[in-house]
């Protein structure tokens, strides 16, 4: 009862801040555009979440548990450095869990709504999946449950740095200190993220720390002379929260009815978005070196 209200009270809480950024917004006081339909959509992809998330949450404490109880140690939650421990150990976990989010079609599959607004504002932070826990996405914390810090832990800590990526979705805020800038995701940071441009596709997987960014070569910094352009590669054009949840998981099944081997299927399952047997897909990496390409020709 205590974690759906815990819920609940973000939840309200968020769709307060995305309030007040419309009406400074409106009132010219900050940069910040809204689409009404775009942001119902995105209010309503919130609501599912909250309510997959909460009746799937037994599911997610289940596996945390079982890790926890082959734990190779026991890491008591009163130590400061334990928290400060989990933090970093949390955000790292994050790191990875999203560039695989990205990565691979079946976890792309329940992420991809996220980033399918066009818009860039408070309400994107609130498009969530419906599908992420079905799919296993809590799976990656498991090792920390096992290392010893026990599930309360971990689903803290993990609702701490979300909670930080909220704000993060905003154009309000240009740019912050240059030191700030390089230790910590940032607005600015996030917007590349979101781009849909060969220059910014699957850059800065950050949560907190952009350390993990600039050590995995994943890093790219937002430029004043190219705009980000938010959304997908290919945009869907819609605003019903079904079709939004769920429409990567009906492509995904379209493709898998035309394979023709083992190979294929897994490919068009567990292969990078776009990937096709013949090469000729819409990967990440062929849209980049096809910009590459051209830049260098230009």
């Amino acid at each position: 009862m205590l974690g759906a209200t815990l819920i609940f009270s973000l939840l309200v809480a968020r769709i307060s801040a995305m309030l007040l950024e419309i009406a400074l917004g409106a009132a010219g006081l900050i940069r910040a555009r809204y689409a009404l339909k775009d942001t119902l959509a995105s209010v309503a992809m919130r609501f599912g979440n909250v309510g997959v998330n909460i009746l799937m949450g037994t599911t997610m404490a289940a596996g945390l548990a079982l890790a926890h109880h082959w734990r190779v140690a026991s890491i008591p939650s009163t130590s400061a450095w334990a928290w400060l421990a989990l933090f970093v150990l949390d955000d790292f976990t994050y790191y990875w869990f999203h560039r695989i989010s990205h990565r691979c079609r079946f976890w792309w599959a329940a992420h991809v709504n996220h980033h399918s607004s066009r818009e860039y504002n408070l309400s994107t932070a609130v498009r969530q999946p419906w599908t992420g826990v079905i799919v296993g996405t809590w799976m990656p914390w498991m090792w920390l449950t096992w290392l010893g810090f026990s599930p309360e832990m971990v689903i803290a800590q993990q609702t701490l740095n979300l909670f930080y990526q909220f704000w993060l979705h905003t154009e309000a805020v240009r740019r912050l200190p240059r030191w700030f800038e390089y230790l910590f995701n940032t607005p600015s940071h996030h917007r590349v993220h979101h781009g849909a441009n060969p220059r910014y596709l699957d850059r800065n997987y950050a949560g907190v720390l952009m350390a993990w960014d600039r050590m995995f070569g994943t890093f790219e910094a937002e430029r004043d002379d190219e705009p980000v352009e938010y959304g997908l590669v290919r945009n869907i054009d819609s605003y019903n929260p079904l079709w939004i949840a769920f429409h990567e998981w009906v492509a995904m099944a379209r493709d898998l009815r035309g394979v023709r081997s083992l190979r294929e299927a897994v490919g068009v399952t567990f292969g990078p978005p776009g990937w096709r047997a013949d090469g000729r897909g819409e990967t990440t990496d062929a849209l980049r070196a096809t910009w590459v390409a051209r830049s260098v020709a230009q």
